[in-house]
């Protein structure tokens, strides 16, 4: 008979189970498991079953556990399994972390050679697990303009019965979603799910890097089904790591919630994130941002254009004012200008410090736009900087679009930017959005032995560890995350920053399901988003695009010196509301009461549910002028916002029926339930 050894790690939220039978440990949580617990690939060690898939590696079936310790720090149990390959002599620490009371598994793995010979590592799963009932799989596609579309399908349509008369137990395929190059939710978000309709049990996840270089994949296996969460690997990112005898390497960090239903999961990924976020005095304010960009200025600051904007922004109650791009360049050709972040002389004839002091004038902290990773091709620092400091391959410098791209592990690099945020902090300044535009590809090959996809990895860790002492440098600094609207949808960066840039969407009426699903990828008192009237706009569009934004945080922006008395004061009216609210969004979490957005949906709705208030945004956008949100413990509702609205709502048991006369138009609704 074999040896079976149990761990049961995890707290009453979480409870995990590690069987070893025979030294392999394999992870179960309410399931048999059939998986080791990682899977690797390397030069020489590839898989017993031949396929595509991240897993049934030679290097997992023979890891052997050797031994663990657990803990409890700051709030976080802890567990660390060892274990070790006699083939390759490759060790490996599997490293999972959850955060008391929250059914959240973070997990991570570190591998080290142990051997007398390089290892060249292809692939390294971050989480790998067997044995899951599940009959749906659940994707976010993610485009620019056009970001957080959930899709939902059978997990039978891409691992399909295979059995006949012979019985055939794993394929070679399965449901895979990748991301490639800088931006790591470009195409799709770099999470997913699984989840069972007959039960509703759920297995929602996260892969928290901030590039592309990332894979989930699942199917059926052993008839049931499989997940396995990975970094760059070798067949989808042409990543290759040489690992010398001594060495460590280290995955990209994942986080998997498991919960009984769908809304369940997504609400303690949101408190995991929390959780897993640096400490920052932002996060308790939620301040009220104004930028100068979206169907406003649109890149043309000046000190003429600027100063009526300023003085509307603080009239509306905003607290930071944001110049946006093109402050830096005196041609208006501010794309392939970046890189020294001087201001323009003919922008601000007087100087940029006459703007600044008129934002603080009126009682606001400014803040300014950056694109720190990028120089562009007319930029003196395309040439001060030396070769090295930039993306290149084959030892050529990467041109994309007009700009280079930084290597963030260059000190020349790094030591430019560090000089250039010390600067503009001591200019005043309290905000820096931290744009990023260009995708210069695969990575960068800092000589001929790295693979750009390896070099790819090298940067994102370079760019984390670099916010990282921005931060250390200047605590009360807020950070904006932006990439072309949400191309940088990640917790990688999102853990550090304080707010995100949701979309760069400028139909108002087209945010909506941008905005409601946001809090599906990010927490909503981080997820910004745009609110920008204009005087063409009728005044139940004022309010329409105003509460897209009044259950996350308030990007004020459009042209509001222009604006009629009247949609003045719908502005004006829904920051009020917003500061009154803003103190429980940072405690609640989403509920979609009419399913997660579709593109297309005439009517959507999103709830955010805190310890003892609910808030409700109900959105038309055409159809019917009624529609019926089943909200099982709503007693009654009260009308936030707009106070001109000419809604009807009722409660008839678990029902709240919403009638909006008009479309496009919004309402933000609180909402009383059992036991409040």
């Amino acid at each position: 008979m074999s040896d079976e050894q149990t761990i049961r790690w995890g707290h009453e939220a979480l409870t995990v189970e590690i069987g070893i039978q025979d030294g392999v440990a394999r992870l179960r949580h309410s399931f048999d498991a059939d998986l080791p617990l990682i899977e690797v690939t390397a030069a020489g060690h590839g898989r017993h079953w031949s396929s595509h898939r991240l897993i049934d590696t030679a290097i997992g079936s023979r890891m052997r556990y050797r031994r663990h310790v657990s803990g409890c720090v700051d709030q976080w149990h802890v567990l660390a399994v060892e274990l070790h390959d006699p083939v390759s002599n490759l060790a490996a620490t599997v490293r999972y972390r959850t955060p008391d009371g929250i059914p959240v598994l973070r997990s991570e793995v570190i591998l080290r050679n142990e051997g007398e010979t390089p290892l060249s590592l292809e692939s390294v799963t971050s989480f790998v697990v067997g044995g899951l009932e599940a009959t749906d799989v659940l994707w976010a596609e993610n485009d620019w303009l056009a970001e957080y579309r959930w899709q939902q399908g059978p997990l039978r349509l891409t691992s399909p019965e295979l059995g006949g008369r012979v019985h055939y137990r794993n394929g070679k395929g399965g449901f895979t979603k990748a991301g490639q190059g800088v931006w790591s939710s470009c195409d799709h978000l770099p999470m997913g799910g699984l989840t069972d309709h007959r039960t509703g049990r759920t297995w929602l996840w996260q892969i928290e890097h901030n590039g592309g270089g990332w894979r989930w994949e699942c199917g059926e296996r052993e008839d049931t089904a499989y997940l396995a969460l990975s970094g760059p690997s070798d067949g989808h990112h042409g990543w290759r790591h040489v690992l010398p005898p001594g060495a460590e390497f280290r995955t990209v960090p994942v986080a998997l919630a498991v919960h009984s239903g769908l809304y369940d999961a997504f609400a303690a990924l949101t408190r995991y994130r929390r959780a897993l976020r640096r400490p920052h005095p932002d996060r308790r304010w939620l301040s009220v941002v104004f930028n100068d960009y979206m169907n406003c200025l649109m890149g043309d600051p000046t000190t003429a254009k600027l100063l009526p904007h300023i003085d509307a922004a603080a009239a509306a109650g905003a607290e930071y004012f944001v110049i946006d791009a093109g402050w830096y360049d005196d041609d208006a050709g501010w794309w392939d200008s970046v890189g020294a972040w001087e201001p323009a002389a003919s922008r601000f004839p007087n100087g940029i410090h006459e703007v600044l002091d008129r934002i603080r004038d009126r009682g606001m902290v400014p803040g300014l736009w950056l694109e720190p990773e990028v120089i562009g091709v007319r930029s003196p620092l395309a040439t001060t900087l030396p070769d090295e400091a930039f993306f290149r391959r084959n030892g050529v410098r990467i041109s994309e679009t007009g700009r280079h791209h930084l290597d963030l592990r260059h000190p020349a690099a790094r030591d430019h930017l560090d000089r250039v945020v010390d600067r503009l902090v001591g200019w005043g300044i309290g905000y820096l959005k931290l744009d990023h535009n260009i995708d210069p590809g695969s990575g960068t090959s800092a000589g001929p032995d790295e693979t750009p996809a390896a070099g790819l990895l090298g940067h994102n860790r370079a760019h984390l560890d670099w916010l990282d002492g921005v931060l250390d440098r200047h605590p009360g600094l807020v950070l904006e995350n932006c990439a072309s609207g949400g191309m940088r949808t990640d917790y990688a960066l999102l853990s550090r920053l304080q707010l995100h840039s949701t979309s760069d969407q400028q139909n108002l009426a087209r945010y909506a399901p941008i905005a409601a699903s946001a809090p599906t990828a990010v927490t909503p008192e981080q997820g910004a988003v745009w609110a920008y009237p204009q005087p063409s706009d009728t005044l139940d569009e004022v309010a329409f695009t105003m509460a897209n934004a009044m259950l996350g945080r308030i990007h004020l922006s459009g042209n509001l010196p222009e604006l009629t008395p009247e949609a003045r004061d719908l502005v004006h009216e829904a920051v009020a509301v917003y500061k009154a609210i803003r103190a429980d969004i940072p405690t609640a979490v989403p509920s979609w009461p009419l399913g997660l957005p579709a593109w297309d949906d005439p009517w959507i709705a999103l709830s955010l549910c805190a310890s003892n208030v609910t808030y409700l945004t109900v959105w038309r956008r055409g159809g019917d002028d009624t529609t019926t949100l089943r909200l099982p413990h709503v007693r009654d509702a009260e009308l936030l916002y707009p106070s001109t609205s000419q809604a009807v709502f009722t409660v008839d048991a678990a029902d709240l029926t919403v009638t909006l006369p008009t479309a496009p138009s919004a309402v933000l609704l609180r909402l009383r339930t059992e036991g409040n």
